[in-house]
């Protein structure tokens, strides 16, 4: 006969507390056949954080511009969008999007600074472009409408049609 796991005292193979102190007991009793217990039900799986997202969401929030390439992450990794190729297409020309914000930012800004002040910023100029065909993007999407942009939505056409 086994022991209670809190305060020792003898319990039978069926019981699942001991009737000394009430502890439920940590070792799962075999129990004879014929016997009232049944093994507990295996754990369910965690719900899906991305259930409640419509797909049109899922497409608009790529294109915010600096924080837009969390979602795309997030969107392509998801097995809810796993087969949306609409979506999957939006996610990826976000990416492409910020990665011509990075190189804005990153190679034209430092090159521009380094410039005469007479000297027109063309870095300033690219950056309100790049702010405008974010909000151009997040526009489309919202109308549910993929619209491709030159060079990096083709790209994004053939990284979405790859699985």
């Amino acid at each position: 006969m086994p022991f209670c796991t809190q305060c020792g005292h003898q319990v039978s193979d069926v019981d699942v507390f001991c009737a000394h102190c009430g502890r439920k007991q940590t070792a799962a009793p075999t129990g004879s056949p014929g016997s009232p217990f049944t093994p507990p039900l295996p754990p369910t799986p965690a719900p899906d954080p991305l259930s409640n997202l419509s797909p049109r969401t899922a497409s608009v929030l790529c294109y915010i511009p600096t924080i837009g390439w969390i979602a795309a992450v997030v969107v392509l990794a998801a097995r809810k969008f796993r087969g949306d190729r609409i979506v999957r297409f939006h996610a990826f020309q976000g990416l492409y999007l910020f990665a011509a914000w990075m190189v804005v930012q990153w190679v034209i800004h430092p090159l521009m600074s380094a410039m005469p002040d007479r000297v027109i910023r063309v870095d300033r100029i690219l950056e309100g472009l790049l702010l405008a065909v974010s909000i151009l993007m997040m526009v489309k999407a919202g109308h549910d409408e993929p619209y491709v942009l030159p060079i990096i939505g083709e790209l994004a056409q053939k990284s979405a049609a790859e699985q």
